[in-house]
């Protein structure tokens, strides 16, 4: 018998995992080859132009970007394995909105360096971290992670709000509200953990504004969720 969960049941993260053909690595193996083909690009690109302070910021980006895969792992087995409504499931996984907030995250993200950032007094983001003439081989990894990481951002958002949703529309039975409870709560610690983004945006008012902004919303909302789930 073939346990996996449908597609349209999944996040989109995990359905690409699992459709790849002859690919059956499992869960802690994709994040560690996602950690490891990351930070030794990373290192890499570091040693052949100097740019260590980059790989400082690139690393705890992707530390967080991996938090980010545990989390949305585990909310999905554990809401996967919950009797929570069809409706429910349905609208967490089955509309890829996560995917849509990530876009829209990633956009404004690349705008902000890009346009914003540029046009204000002192020197960019970009060129502090990488110089005056960035590579163009850095700029793709970069701008590869960044994706990675607004992609999960955005399963957090979606994740916060649905789980705020399910609170106000839905009783659940004991075992369940405690699962929708702990998912809530794994989705503050991903929240929490993003806090370590912020010491290399804190003269990036937009971004520290951005990040900040963020961790605080999804943690109000997500405990506000576990706390109006109800039996």
């Amino acid at each position: 018998m073939n346990d996996a969960p449908e597609y349209g049941e999944t996040w989109v993260y995990e359905s690409i995992v699992g459709a790849l053909p002859g690919v059956n690595i499992g869960e802690a193996g994709a994040i560690a080859l996602q950690i490891a083909v990351f930070e030794i690009a990373v290192l890499v690109f570091a040693w052949v132009y100097g740019l260590w302070t980059a790989a400082v910021a690139g690393t705890a980006a992707i530390v967080v970007a991996a938090a980010g895969s545990v989390v949305m792992l585990r909310m999905g087995e554990w809401t996967r394995a919950a009797r929570v409504p069809a409706p429910y499931r349905r609208l967490l996984f089955g509309s890829s909105i996560e995917v849509v907030l990530g876009v829209l995250a990633f956009v404004a993200l690349v705008t902000h360096l890009f346009v914003f950032d540029p046009q204000q007094p002192g020197t960019p983001l970009m060129t502090t971290l990488f110089g005056p003439e960035p590579p163009v081989v850095v700029v793709y990894l970069t701008l590869l992670v960044l994706w990675d990481l607004c992609y999960r951002i955005g399963t957090s958002w979606w994740a916060a709000v649905v789980g705020l949703w399910g609170a106000v529309r839905y009783r659940f039975d004991g075992p369940t509200a405690g699962t929708v409870r702990r998912v809530n709560l794994l989705n503050v610690g991903f929240a929490v953990a993003q806090v370590l983004l912020l010491p290399f945006v804190a003269d990036q008012p937009v971004l520290l504004l951005a990040v900040g902004g963020h961790v605080v919303a999804v943690t109000v909302v997500s405990v506000t969720a576990a706390a109006l789930t109800r039996t």
